[in-house]
């Protein structure tokens, strides 16, 4: 069964193992990530000591397998992290849903991510989800301690239309 809650603080070093795994093999080719894994530990460390309460988990079975955050409560999703065991198995898209519900929910019209330009995985998932590039940019990143180019991408986010009979609402 899966199902996707709000985490909880004694969370957070798990979740920090699961986001460095997924970075991991997302800059893996990229950058030394053997020689950065401890700034990535220490920034994924302090990021959930600070934004656990807005961070979202992913269980499949009565176990977290991923998680994702909106930093600050907008439409822009921040994190979006699944185990690598796992990836590819639909777990991703059913957070990504969750996420996307709530930012509708709570009055946002598009929901926002950024990844760096050669996350070629995330950016075919993301667009594989209805998001186009919106933006290129070069930017500091802490987990990788360099600038990175990053894209970001945006969806626009509508109310789902319900037929009832053959009357569409």
């Amino acid at each position: 069964m899966i199902s996707v809650r709000l985490a909880r603080e004694d969370e957070i070093v798990l979740l920090t193992t699961i986001g460095l795994a997924a970075w991991e093999k997302a800059v893996s080719g990229l950058a030394d990530a053997q020689g950065m894994r401890r700034v990535a530990e220490l920034s994924f460390l302090s990021f959930l000591r600070s934004h656990w309460f807005s961070v979202s988990v992913i269980e499949s079975g009565g176990t977290v397998v991923g998680w994702a955050a909106r930093e600050d409560r907008d439409g822009n999703i921040s994190d979006l992290w699944i185990g690598p065991a796992v990836q590819r198995s639909g777990l991703g898209s059913a957070l990504l849903a969750e996420l996307e519900s709530r930012i509708l929910a709570e009055g946002f019209g598009a929901a926002v991510i950024k990844t760096h330009a050669q996350n070629t995985q995330a950016i075919g998932f993301f667009r594989k989800h209805g998001y186009s590039i919106s933006s290129l940019s070069t930017a500091y990143a802490p987990k990788l301690d360099r600038d990175v180019e990053t894209v970001g991408m945006t969806k626009t986010l509508e109310e789902p239309v319900i037929q009832l009979g053959q009357q569409w609402f």
